[in-house]
């Protein structure tokens, strides 16, 4: 015997080593990715947010946390804070039940499903801007379609843009329209994992559309209702186009003449490139960042006590 390991040994211990490793690569790429264009520049957004740091100067001095302490009072950052936390109940909430109510719809035997559920995804594929400047004309104060129509029943014209409330509905009323049927065949694809069996069970005894709408439905899609909840509220933290596109002032970034519907995005790009305080911006940009973690944070333990209740 020359002590040499046999062949199969070899090839068990290739087996092994590829089972240690192999996953370690294909994940590689994705972190070399995140490093590069996630996390340094956000450890770089943090360095600018401590400094004083103007885009049209070259002197970019450490201040410390002088930004932070002037956002905290800031009215107009409080302003903006309160508008976009507005914004985002008043656009998810309905968002969700709508998509919630057309997917369960979409479920059922319908004829050219497949058409319908095309057609429920043309307003997320449509372009972003062209669909505020659209709706910006649609809720016009002078010749707007909506005012025209609710002239039909003697209600007189409303300007929109001008009150904090009609401007965060019509707002809202945007989101909803461009994002109810994206969440709706997140829905969608997850009830086809359900057995049709419980259906048609719960219709043998007698239960109507909305009994199992409640008791299938809904206990089906928990899971997922708490994903849409976490990606909508990242995404309505991080609303921009949507209100700088519904200003009626050209070049306007200001959300309205007081500032009725400026969210911190639109804010961010005004400190940051209308005034040039990137620093300042900066720091907009983590606060943010801080508060959509927090709700992510909130979200992940209500999905760990919907998990354990099941």
């Amino acid at each position: 015997m020359t002590g040499e390991p046999s062949p199969g040994h070899r090839s068990r211990r290739r087996r092994g080593f590829d089972d240690r490793v192999s996953p370690y690569l294909y994940v590689t790429p994705f972190f070399l990715l995140f490093l590069g264009f996630g996390l340094f520049p956000l450890g770089y957004t943090l360095w600018v947010s401590l400094s004083d740091w103007n885009l049209i100067s070259d002197d970019h001095s450490f201040i410390g946390l002088e930004n932070y302490t002037k956002l905290l009072s800031d009215p107009y950052f409080w302003n903006a804070l309160v508008n976009t936390l507005s914004l985002l109940v008043l656009s998810t909430v309905p968002q969700l039940a709508l998509a919630l109510g057309l997917a369960h719809v979409l479920n059922s035997r319908l004829r050219a499903k497949t058409l319908f559920r095309m057609g429920v995804l043309l307003p997320n594929v449509t372009s972003l801007v062209a669909v505020a400047i659209i709706f910006a004309q649609l809720f016009g104060r002078d010749f707007g379609l909506i005012n025209w129509s609710l002239g039909l029943f003697g209600i007189s014209p409303i300007d929109w843009q001008a009150d904090t409330a009609t401007s965060h509905i019509a707002i809202s009323i945007m989101v909803i329209w461009r994002w109810t049927g994206y969440n709706a065949l997140i829905y969608l694809a997850a009830l086809q994992a359900v057995p049709r069996d419980r259906y048609e069970a719960a219709a043998c005894d007698g239960a109507g559309t909305w009994k199992q709408f409640r008791h299938i439905t809904i206990p089906a899609l928990r899971p997922v209702i708490v994903f849409t909840v976490i990606v909508s509220t990242i995404y309505g933290m991080q609303l921009f186009a949507e209100p700088l596109q519904f200003d009626a002032t050209p070049g306007s970034v200001t959300g309205g003449s007081d500032r009725q519907f400026q969210t911190l995005t639109v804010y961010l790009y005004e400190k940051g490139f209308r005034e040039f305080d990137f620093g300042y911006a900066a720091t907009i940009a983590w606060v943010m960042f801080l508060v959509i973690v927090l709700a992510v944070a909130v979200n992940y333990l209500l999905t760990r006590r919907i998990r354990s209740d099941r």
